[in-house]
Formats: structure tokens, sequence, C-alpha cells
């Protein structure tokens, strides 16, 4: 069965609708990524996901037993507190030394244990939080826009040590990011959020392309793609749901490319 599946989900804040019947289903050991503008219900959607926000319609199913690693966008430590990396990993408990060392080496940041949380760079941090979301051997990893504030080389270092991860453990992967032109080349599936699931499809490959050597050099190891979504068309939230077949459709006369520009 499905790791997570998800059924018909609306979310609403009071009067203002943030999701409007989102229908998705996230496969064993695949990588997808939910992209979207801000705004567009990525946040709600991951909320909905961990048990975090109670859907106003629609339903969550869980596999028996899944087990969720969970990335924050970012997390505060009081840069006055004494704390190491290891104690951090072993926080509330229960987490031993080796299980920390072997999260860390997970997360590609093996002699780390010894630093201070204070003193990380936003890159090292990112791997820190990654590190513990490993610690409990997921099943599936959710990343909400966990590249956000790294530049495009700790980006793309973070990515391919997304696609490490996946290779080395079979773990899905669920991440979402408002970056609508940057997405993961290993990505089996990108889905384009706003309010609705306006479309979804494999990215294209274009690490090889000349006008993406252009862009972003030839040091990222094909870990980035670009995947272009023209939100130039009307939403019509009434009509969202027509599916006769349980795939998703274009619901609406949009534009949609995927190119290397």
């Amino acid at each position: 069965m499905s790791l997570i599946s998800v059924d018909d989900l609306s979310v609403s804040y009071g009067a203002r609708t943030a999701l409007s019947h989102v229908d998705l289903a996230i496969e064993p050991g695949e990588i997808v990524t939910i992209v979207g503008p801000n705004g567009s219900g990525k946040t709600s959607l991951l909320r909905a996901i961990i048990g975090a926000v109670r859907p106003s319609a629609g339903r969550i199913v869980r596999a028996p037993g899944l087990k969720i690693g969970y990335v924050p966008q970012k997390l505060h430590v009081d840069p006055t507190l004494p704390l190491t990396v290891e104690r951090f990993l072993r926080l509330p408990g229960g987490v031993s030394h080796d299980d920390g060392a072997r999260a860390l080496e997970g997360a590609g940041m093996p002699d780390l244990s010894r630093q201070q949380m204070s003193q990380l760079s936003g890159g090292q941090f990112q791997r820190v939080l990654l590190a513990r979301a490993l610690i409990a051997k997921p099943d599936i990893l959710l990343l909400d826009e966990a590249t956000q504030g790294l530049d495009q080389p700790g980006s793309a270092a973070f990515y391919r040590q997304i696609e490490l991860v996946r290779r080395r453990t079979g773990c899905a992967v669920l991440m979402i990011s408002h970056e609508l032109h940057v997405v993961m080349s290993a990505s089996d599936r990108v889905i384009c959020l706003n309010g609705h699931v306006c479309c979804e499809g494999a990215p294209e490959s274009v690490a090889s392309a000349p006008e993406y050597r252009a862009l972003f050099g030839t040091g990222t190891g094909g870990a980035l793609a670009l995947y272009r979504h023209d939100h130039d068309h009307a939403h019509d939230h009434d009509h969202a749901h027509d599916h006769d077949d349980g795939h998703h459709h274009h619901h609406d006369d949009h534009d949609h490319r995927e190119s290397a520009r």
C-alpha cells in the first residue's frame, strides 16, 4: 500500500481556504517534490500530513507503523547555550552515541559531533537537522523548504545528500519548495500546488544542457533541474475536483512547460 494517501483533502482557516480537494499518494522509495508560490498551501499540506493541522474535509491515511522523519525549514537554538551537535542529536534522551554518529554520517557530516550548534554554518545546521530526522530510520523523509537560505552550491550539495540517503536506505522523500525554478533532478514526480493540484509529472533532466551549465555551472553534479511553471491561469476551485479516473488532470487552461532556460 501507499506510505501516505491524501484523499480529497481540504484545509481551511476560518473563512480562508488554504487547500481544496487535494489528492496524492506517496509510494515506498519515491522522491516527490511539491512546488508552488508562497500562499499556495504547501505548508498546510505538510502540517496536515504530520497531523499538526486538522483537515476541514477529506482524509489522510498513513501506512500502519509508518515512521516519519521531519526536517523543518529552520530551528532556533539559543546561541548562548553551550550545546554540541552530539548532545543536540541525543536530546531528549534514549539516543546512543553510535546512533548519533551513524546519523551524522548519513547526513554527510561525520566530523561535526563536537562542534557547537551555535557555530555551525547554515548548510551544516541543515545537515544536523537531517541527521536528527534519520535517527529513527524513517520510511519517509518530509522536508519543509529545507534549502531556503542556502546558496546554490549548498542547495545542490544538500539535494545530492538526500538522493544518497534514498539510495542507501530506500526511504521515500517528500519535499516542498517555493523555488519554482529549482527542483531536484532525482525527483520521480513534481507536483505543482496552488491551493489545489494544478498538475504533476516527471521533471525534465537538464543537467547536460548547455543552458543549464551556463546558469548553474558544472559543479552541481546534476543535482538540480529547472522546472518552469507559469501561473497565468485562473483558478476555478468549483471544478478543481472533476476527476473521473483517480488521476490528476490539468484542471485549467494554462501554459505548463518544463525547460532549461
